[in-house]
């Protein structure tokens, strides 16, 4: 089974923590070169001095982006030189979920704000990309979502909303890219031990009148294999779907949940 990624490119959005950090080393582990975006310039050259240490393919070349996706001009303006003198063979979608909360109690802007962070960013970036995909004949790209596109989660009206639309928007994508041999795939990630999922518990704990610790285990036990998952878990899934052993899957959302979601 042919996995190597060496002499593609990658462009992995919210590679600054948990499952974007995760995704790039695991792209690179696989030999490809990364680009890590995020927002914050001293963390993002932490880790690509590190992944620079552990190179495992010759040419190897990792660089990364300071980056707003709230700001489609800052999109435009830092992706089309990039786009003009290197492909991307790779583009990984992923960006922080929307605050908790009742949906009846959510203001219009929060969805505004949340379309735009997902579903509007992700979209720019595979315009501004897929011409070097189409042209070099290999194209991936991975929208990092959530469970909840397969049954909504309490509390996280928006973010339920935001992450059906990006999944529809994918779906569209595919099948417009496919006659070019570019996939277009979501990963849904279940209850993953990540700066997000931290700051969620702290507030359903609250809510509850709980202890953190109550709440976090109150919330693994709703998943079969007992405990959350890492996000060097979810990368695996992204890494895959990344390769060309992964060449005729498109289209799909694949749950990496250890079993939480109900539903076949």
């Amino acid at each position: 089974m042919n996995i190597s990624l060496t002499g593609k490119r990658a462009l992995v959005c919210g590679a600054s923590k948990g499952i974007g950090k995760a995704s790039a080393y695991a792209l690179s582990s696989l030999g490809a070169s990364v680009t890590l975006v995020a927002r914050s310039a001293e963390e993002l050259a932490s880790i690509s001095a590190d992944l620079d240490s552990q190179r495992v393919a010759p040419g190897q070349d990792h660089d990364f982006l300071v980056l707003d996706l709230n700001d489609p001009d800052d999109i435009s303006r830092k992706i089309k030189p990039l786009a003009t003198e290197r492909t991307y063979h790779i583009l990984v979608n992923n960006s922080g979920g929307p605050a908790s909360g009742p949906i009846l109690q959510a203001q219009p802007n929060q969805f505004v704000d949340a379309y735009q962070q997902h579903v509007l960013a992700s979209h720019l970036l595979v315009q501004l990309l897929s011409p070097g995909m189409i042209h070099s004949g290999y194209g991936r790209i991975i929208n990092i979502i959530s469970t909840s596109v397969r049954a909504p989660l309490d509390g996280l009206g928006v973010s339920n909303t935001t992450r059906g639309a990006m999944a529809s928007w994918a779906k569209s994508m595919a099948n417009e890219l496919a006659p070019h041999g570019i996939t277009v795939n979501n990963v849904l990630p279940g209850f993953t031990d990540t700066e997000r999922l931290r700051s969620l518990v702290q507030v359903w704990a609250t809510e509850k009148n709980v202890s953190t610790d109550q709440q976090a285990q109150a919330m693994a036990a709703t998943v079969p294999m007992g405990r959350f998952g890492t996000p060097e878990e979810i990368a695996n899934a992204v890494a895959f779907l990344a390769s060309p052993a992964a060449a005729y899957i498109t289209g799909t959302s694949i749950l990496v949940d250890g079993g939480r979601t109900r539903g076949i």
